[in-house]
């Protein structure tokens, strides 16, 4: 058995059930290359989305995406997720019961040279 990182696990796990559910969206906050869904994106660049840096953007689209059927995706460094974009996730994520996947990678002091403001040792 190989050992992979969980990050990596999560990128070839998209890309593998993106071939069997159709309807699955990624989406990423400009960091594809460390949460590893630019593996999803390759393989099917026409459901990834690259929101930029805005979190808050990246939980309100995915809402948007469930409203219409889609099961997004959304993909950031777990501060950001949990930090950046509280009031989306709550508001427009979680009130509605929206049937979205919020994968938050690097958590707690993982993220190395990224410095504290990438951490999320609230977690």
């Amino acid at each position: 058995m190989t050992k992979i990182a969980t990050r990596e696990a999560y990128g070839e796990a998209l890309a593998e059930i993106g071939e069997e559910i159709k309807d699955i969206v990624v989406l990423d906050a400009d960091l594809s290359g460390s949460t590893k869904t630019a593996i999803f994106a390759k393989k099917f660049p026409e459901r990834f989305f690259n929101m930029g840096i805005a979190e808050q953007n990246l939980m309100g689209t995915a809402a948007g995406f469930a409203t219409c059927g889609k099961i997004p995706f959304a993909s950031t460094f777990a501060i950001f997720a949990t930090g950046r974009a509280f009031e989306q996730v709550r508001n427009s994520i979680c009130y509605p019961g929206l049937n979205v996947k919020i994968a938050a990678t690097h958590a707690g002091l993982t993220v190395g040279e990224d410095g504290a403001t990438h951490q999320a040792i609230e977690d």
